[in-house]
């Protein structure tokens, strides 16, 4: 097939085998199913409650079975054929002979939900009926286990509540009666969370009425089937937490000051986030229910014959893993680093490197492999204190943790020693907060920061939300002017005969350097390629590039990160993906490789360019209100999971687009809030993920964020673009804002961010350009890295 041809053309081929369409496929459908299972965290297994007995008798409470939550809402809503809730998957158990289910109760539960959702109340936002004591009193005669489902929805564009009753973090009122209600009457209870994020645990943790408890997450189009599979036992969990579940909101750093103004957020816990913080601050260790890593299996492991070396740079830990139960089952082995405490302070532990086995049977044994660079240790000292604007090892020694949690580990029989202070890195500093007054130590106390700004920002005034691509006659304006005042205007020098266009196929078929294809163009149509384009076909994101004068394609966009999302007017019908959360929980980044390939199948075939996914920002807080689209409070597994992530997409020649960059962990007045955060915090948490991610796998585009960062909008932040992820990472592709933020596209522009969406403000840059603060080079430079992303589509 001819380049670009998909992308340019309609209808859409299939791609699947025997002319089928792979979009939805059965096996696109049973990779999430076996995802699902594989990212459910069992967090309570008591009284060998779980699996379910076959035969055992079930009453399954609360609305939650029916109004079943697969993923977030904004840009992680999907378009299905169908979704699978949690009912209908015990039911498909119940016709196996596993079960048996109580059908009346789960029919006045179903009435209840259809009723709300007539009323206009939307899914996961129902309320929680009342139970009707003679139902419940049937329901006790029918069985003597119960199980609760518990239901919650979140969305782009808010933050969730952490008030007590709120029916948010915590239970509602009405929840809680029905908690109540079921464990007076039942025996034997097990609770199923359909959550997107970090919720209360109390309630149940040390509740002997409560034997188990699944946290399900929100599991995509077959996450009920894949929560009865569990509780059945034809599958058996293995996914292990990538966030701490503390004892109660206001029990976790952020939460403090979370809500202090909607203009900034200030990162006082520096470094301290999750499990950073609750393994290393005095006192907060014992305000943990279930640390970070931890997740109960229905079968048993031991990790031992631990070894530890280093060797050319690097760090190389193995052990055997040996299944010691009686079922299948993987296992996750987990390192640690415990660094010297130094001058700069760290924290206890930090995640170094993980391995998930493959599926073990009874009495099998698998030896795994871990191995980081010995300089991925070292820390950032941003004041100083060792040697300023530098990544350090600190003399000491560093000793290493292998287990299956941040706290069931066993040390390692290695020890790195550093004999003295030794610089790995030699930066400059970068994006350095100028409104932070404080951070914490490792000791829980606070340094003082200096501040050197009032907390002013500069906003585009002429911000309009929704703004359509347009195209107008500015494009021809300006010719080969770089814009600069009484500038004579220049001609194109080309490999052409003199009147001959140039297309972007000569480029790609190397007849002739894409510097030439660019000296062509007018200043109006280069500023053209930088802005949002209309949508085609089944898009509704937008596309880039679109000027068919010069054979460039436009190329269309789709939002994630659950999924290739098409409005429903569309009649296309895709695969819902568990949420992000989910998938880093399976701890299994070969898995995850295997979704985006499949998720980038699915854009392919519906003629869309770029996934925008992943989504990777940090979970700094449980508030958040796209915490499901993001995978963890810690920065590593964030990274690698985010790197497969992309590897997958684009090894079908798709582009990814890792998202928000940076510090996007409040959703409230998120296109003006200033996110304050020191430079050490914004390098070891809040960007390392990205930087694995492009290191690792090179993502064709990156989005940067709507927030302010220290002071500035990212998107405008030369020093973060240019500086940061292009001159030290090494990032080549092509950055685009977030869809209609506020920031000013000339400003954007000479910081390197590329492309503006949905669209851009085409008059203000070439007025820009006219008063000389933008130069013809720099949007020439721009506008190079979208045709070079757009080279890359087959």
């Amino acid at each position: 097939m001819k380049k670009w041809t998909r992308i340019a053309h309609q209808p859409c081929l299939p791609l699947g085998k025997d002319g089928r369409l792979v979009t939805a496929c059965e096996e696109h459908i049973a990779l999430s199913l076996a995802a699902a299972e594989e990212g459910m965290v069992l967090l309570k297994n008591e009284e060998g409650l779980l699996p379910f007995a076959e035969g055992t008798r079930l009453a399954l409470f609360g609305k939650g079975q029916i109004d079943y939550v697969r993923g977030g809402g904004g840009s992680g809503e999907v378009t299905t054929s169908y979704t699978r809730n949690i009912c209908e998957g015990l039911k498909r158990k119940e016709k196996e002979g596993k079960v048996q289910i109580f059908d009346a109760l789960s029919a006045f539960y179903e009435k209840n939900v259809r009723e709300q959702y007539e009323n206009g109340v939307q899914i996961g936002q129902t309320a929680e009926p009342e139970i009707p004591d003679q139902l419940l009193a049937s329901a006790r005669s029918f069985a003597d286990t119960a199980v609760v489902t518990i239901c919650r929805f979140s969305g782009e564009g808010w933050d969730r509540k952490g008030i007590p009753g709120d029916g948010d973090f915590y239970l509602s009122p009405q929840e809680q009666r029905m908690v109540e209600a079921v464990k007076a009457a039942f025996p034997r209870v097990a609770v199923v969370l359909d959550v997107g994020g970090m919720v209360d645990s109390s309630w149940f943790k040390d509740d002997p009425a409560i034997q188990s408890v699944l946290l399900a997450w929100q599991a995509g189009i077959e996450g009920g089937l894949a929560v009865a599979d569990i509780l059945c036992g034809d599958a058996n969990p293995s996914g292990k937490l990538t966030d701490t579940f503390a004892g109660s909101f206001e029990d976790y750093p952020s939460s403090a000051h979370f809500n202090d103004s909607e203009d900034y957020v200030e990162y006082t816990e520096d470094i301290y986030v999750g499990y950073r913080y609750f393994e290393t601050i005095p006192g907060a260790a014992s305000r943990v229910n279930y640390p970070f890593g931890f997740g109960l299996s229905y079968t048993s492991f031991s990790i031992d014959q631990i070894t530890g070396e280093e060797r050319d740079g690097r760090i190389h830990l193995s052990a055997c893993v040996t299944n010691t139960g009686d079922r299948a089952g993987k296992e996750v082995v987990q390192a640690y680093v415990q660094a010297p405490q130094g001058k700069l302070g760290k924290p206890e532990r930090a995640l170094a490197a993980f391995a998930k086995t493959r599926l073990l049977a009874p009495g099998e044994t698998q030896r795994v492999f871990l191995s980081f660079e010995t300089d991925s240790l070292a820390s950032y000292d941003d004041l100083g204190k060792v040697a300023k604007s530098a990544y350090i090892m600190e003399a000491g020694e560093y000793r290493f943790h292998l287990g299956n949690s941040v706290r069931n580990t066993v040390p390692v029989p290695f020890v790195h020693t550093e004999m003295t202070d030794r610089i790995t890195k030699q930066l400059s500093e970068r994006v350095a907060p100028v409104a932070l007054p404080s951070r914490m130590l490792a000791d829980g106390s606070f340094e003082m920061l200096p501040v050197t700004s009032d907390g002013s920002r500069d906003i585009n005034p002429a911000f309009v939300e929704g703004l359509q691509p347009h195209k107008g006659s500015w494009r021809d304006e300006l010719a080969f002017s770089t814009g600069k005042p009484g500038e004579k205007e220049g001609a194109p020098e080309a490999s052409k005969a003199a009147g001959e266009r140039l297309l972007l196929q000569d480029v790609a078929e190397g007849r002739c350097s894409l510097d030439e294809f660019v000296s062509q163009l007018t200043n109006g149509q280069l500023i053209d390629l930088l802005c949002g384009q209309p949508n085609t076909g089944v898009a509704n994101t937008f596309g880039m590039g679109n000027l068919p004068e010069y054979g460039v394609p436009n190329v269309m966009t789709a939002d994630g990160p659950a999924g290739v999302r098409i409005q429903p007017e569309m009649g296309v019908c895709t695969t819902a993906w568990p949420c992000a959360t989910l998938l880093a929980c399976t701890w299994n980044p070969q898995l995850v490789e295997q979704i985006g390939a499949a998720g980038a199948m699915e854009m392919k075939e519906n003629n869309l360019g770029v996934w925008l996914t992943p989504a990777m920002n940090i979970h700094r807080s449980p508030l958040c209100g796209r915490n499901f689209e993001y995978y963890s409070e810690d920065p590593l597994i964030t990274g690698k999971m985010a790197a497969a992530m992309v590897r997958g997409i684009q090894s079908r020649h798709i582009g990814a687009s890792v998202k928000h960059f940076c510090c996007n962990n409040k959703e409230t007045n998120r296109k003006e809030s200033d996110s304050r955060v020191s430079e050490r915090a914004l390098r070891e948490i809040y960007l390392k993920g990205f930087e694995i991610a492009v290191k690792e796998a090179q993502p064709w585009t990156l989005m940067t964020c709507y927030n302010l960062v220290n002071g500035q909008y990212a998107s405008e932040r030369k020093d973060l673009l240019a500086g940061i992820l292009r001159a030290e990472w090494g990032f080549t592709g092509m950055i685009t804002t977030d869809w209609w933020n506020k920031a000013y596209q000339y400003k954007e522009i000479i910081a390197g961010n590329d492309l503006k969406m949905g669209a851009g403000e085409p008059d203000r840059v070439l007025e820009a350009l006219r008063e000389g603060k933008v130069s013809r080079e720099e949007i020439a430079s721009c506008a190079k890295r979208v045709l070079e992303t757009i080279l890359k589509f087959d």
